[in-house]
């Protein structure tokens, strides 16, 4: 990805993710009073003087820690560091210089980036406080004195970011990626596919369900297309929600959906479709994005003949509003049949924003009613005068009838079905709106 990346890394609990979702304008990093809550890079947009640039917020580094999760969190912003630009070392004016501070400077000079260095928490700003000398000892040029939560400062950290950008390149802006948000509950593999997709380390994966709580942005490209996978924090049952972080995570699952033009629903294989399943799956149903199920750790699975189309059988009886979406039999893991997704991924993605011409709609409306006559109710017949397409993604149609009370859902399934298959739409719902001649829109 061609824009420039600027990364936040700091000991945990200094207010990077604050600081982070001011700077790019919304609160996609979660922000709560608990060291280590943001655990993964999460990447958001920013611009500065009409400079757009890519964001990373990190994990807070613990040097000197055997915990799994914390040392992970390392590996994490070690990543971030590699692969920014720009660097920002946030530290905390109150608790002043730490010895988590000295060993921090001292990696990020032997990086050999471009180091800013800010100190948040800057109670007095605006007065010249002796508290901000003793951060020059850790050798990274001038600190810049910031106050995060009141927004103050934070002008002159960005004036100082837009000075140490690479040299613009004129393709930083890029329409052509496809978002894809990888959605299911929690452990059923999602950052593990991610990983294996990416070749590295992205996003923490660990035997512990719910390890990852953001949203997580990863960029990818093959001779396949490009790409922006959203990795998501597993959607809970609400009776097993008990902490506002997890109430965060579902948040951002729901804001991943949103952001998506295709989502990756993925399902344990050797647990089958369960109910949380499913209640997932209508998440982006509803939002009428793309989708593609997923069945991960087949390798799992004990195989006999017609194992898969029993499975798929099934799959689609526990899901019967997704019999649209393609099903995909893959394992994180070994890799088996990852490499197919991409064109499973290309195609829904333009189904999703497929645009249909009105004389063809007419066309194979008109085909349609001919094969299958419209109801009737009490003698008076439903009569479709013609249709025309509103909008994609999802596409969605506009059918002009001379009374709506007429339309009834299952010829409306009918039609759907017969737009389904004549114009190839996999992958994504179909909406149709009737409407009464001379009816204005809502």
């Amino acid at each position: 990805m061609s824009k420039p990346m600027v990364a936040i890394i700091g000991k945990p609990n200094v207010g990077k993710s604050t600081f982070f979702n001011y700077i790019i304008g919304q609160k996609l990093s979660i922000v709560e009073d608990l060291p280590g809550v943001t655990r993964d890079r999460v990447y958001g947009e920013a611009n500065w003087r009409g400079r757009n640039f890519t964001l990373i917020d990190t994990g807070g580094i613990e040097p000197d820690s055997n915990d799994i999760i914390l040392s992970q969190m390392k590996t994490q912003a070690n990543i971030a560091i590699n692969i920014a630009d720009v660097i920002i070392f946030l530290t905390d004016m109150k608790q002043g210089v730490t010895p988590a501070d000295e060993e921090i400077a001292l990696m990020l000079r032997k990086s050999k980036k471009k180091i800013i260095l800010v100190c948040n928490k800057a109670d007095n700003f605006g007065k010249t406080s002796d508290d901000i000398y003793e951060f020059y000892n850790l050798g990274l040029g001038e600190p810049y004195p910031v106050s995060s939560t009141n927004a103050l400062g934070i002008g002159d950290v960005l004036d100082a970011i837009y000075e140490e950008l690479p040299l613009k390149d004129e393709n930083e802006e890029d329409n052509e990626i496809i978002n894809v948000a990888v959605i299911g509950k929690p452990n059923v593999g999602k950052s593990s596919l991610v990983n294996k997709i990416l070749g590295e380390n992205r996003v923490i994966v660990s035997d512990i369900a719910g390890t990852t709580r953001d949203a997580i942005d990863s960029y990818f490209e093959n001779d396949k297309g490009k790409y922006n996978f959203i990795d998501t924090a597993g959607i809970r049952k609400k009776n097993k929600i008990s902490e506002s972080v997890e109430k965060y995570s579902i948040m951002r699952s729901l804001l991943a959906i949103e952001r998506a033009d295709v989502c990756l629903l993925l399902i344990d294989a050797t647990e089958g479709v369960t109910e949380q399943d499913t209640k997932i799956a209508g998440e982006a149903h509803e939002a009428g994005k793309g989708v593609i199920i997923v069945v991960n750790k087949w390798d799992e699975v004990e195989k006999a003949t017609g194992t898969l189309e029993n499975y798929k059988k099934e799959v689609y009886n526990k899901l019967g509003y997704l019999t649209y979406a393609p099903i995909l039999f893959i394992s994180a893991k070994t890799g088996q049949r990852v490499d197919k997704l991409f064109e499973l991924i290309n195609k829904v993605a333009s189904n999703n924003a497929m645009r249909v011409s009105t004389s063809m709609l007419n066309q194979v409306i008109n085909e349609a009613i001919a094969v299958v006559q419209p109801p009737t109710d009490k003698g008076r017949r439903l009569k479709i005068l013609y249709a025309t397409q509103a909008s994609t993604k999802p596409p969605t149609f506009v059918v002009f009838v001379n009374n709506k009370s007429l339309f009834h859902f299952s010829y409306e399934r009918y039609l759907v079905n017969q737009i389904r298959t004549n114009f190839g739409l996999e992958g994504t719902p179909i909406r149709v709106i009737s409407r009464e001649k001379g009816e204005k829109e809502d």
